[in-house]
């Protein structure tokens, strides 16, 4: 078969590949469970067939463990290797022609990752794990998110959300939006549902920060997706700014992978927000959530 290179980012996996929706109506609440290490799940279907699936929006494709893709009889066409969050690399097939379903949403003849999961699976939920859904359901729909209340919405597009609204800009696959690092100038930060654990910060994006210098505490802590456990260095900033809002004395780690933004912002941040995602036309609204 032939082989393709496949690029990575801090969350699990990105993947280029076109994206097309069908009967993307407006529905009310579907639930959003929140897992062992602050991973969003919801219901999600892969060929007509229910599985529970963690939503990804910085994975470019969904994963289907090898496993649960040899029980839908799922056939992958082509491998790819690739580098993961963890520390080694991996390949992957893909399989085309898939149909996806979520939150009253078909996505027919789409392209998903056959890959091991069950490393991150053990690592991070300390359970099996069947899929990944990518971000083929933000591009499909808008989508309004609220993670302390459990619950997941598609929306219409008639009217402006509440919140801030911030551009989105897709840097290597994955959508970004500004933030402020300690009073900085604004950079890019990946914005990543994917992600349960610290803030990251970017080891370049940290050199230019001195966050390792200047007497700061450094410790370290295990983390990493696909491709195994690494060890990271962990450092607190003073301060990061995301919509407005101030946020002090943030845990974030250090992401050594060269693929990495300067900082990518997950659930433990996005938790504070009611969030409405508009992948197709680049924007997303943030409005904070009352304390």
């Amino acid at each position: 078969m032939m082989k393709k290179q496949l690029a990575l980012a801090a969350g699990f996996l990105l993947l280029s590949g076109a994206v097309c929706a069908a009967a993307a109506s407006e529905a009310s609440y579907y639930p959003l469970s929140i897992t062992r290490g602050s991973r969003l799940m919801i219901a999600a279907s892969i060929n007509g067939h229910p599985v529970k699936a963690v939503l990804d929006s910085a994975a470019e494709a969904t994963l289907v463990d090898r496993d649960f893709a040899a029980k839908l009889n799922l056939k992958s066409s082509s491998t790819v290797a690739g580098q993961g969050s963890g520390n080694g690399s991996f390949e992957t097939g893909l399989a085309n022609g898939v149909q996806l379903g979520a939150l009253g949403l078909t996505l027919p003849d789409q392209t998903v990752a056959i890959v091991d999961l069950s490393d991150v699976g053990q690592r991070l939920f300390a359970s099996k794990l069947d899929v990944i859904l990518g971000r083929e359901i933000f591009d499909a729909a808008r989508l309004h998110i609220d993670i302390d209340a459990h619950r997941i919405q598609v929306v219409g597009s008639g009217r402006e959300p509440a919140g801030v609204r911030l551009e989105l800009i897709t840097e290597h696959g994955v959508e970004t939006v500004p933030v402020r690092v300690e009073g900085g100038e604004p950079v890019r930060a990946t914005f990543d549902l994917g992600n349960g654990s610290n803030v990251l910060i970017g080891s370049a994006f940290a050199q230019r920060l001195h966050l390792l210098t200047y007497g700061r505490k450094v410790t370290t802590k295990s983390g990493g997706g696909l491709g195994g456990a690494t060890l990271r260095q962990i450092v607190t900033l003073r301060t990061l700014e995301v919509a407005g809002r101030t946020f002090t004395d943030v845990s974030a780690a250090i992401d050594a992978q060269p693929s990495a933004s300067d900082v990518n912002i997950g659930v433990n941040i996005l938790r504070h927000f009611a969030i409405t995602t508009d992948f197709a036309n680049h924007a997303v609204w943030l409005a904070p959530r009352r304390p």
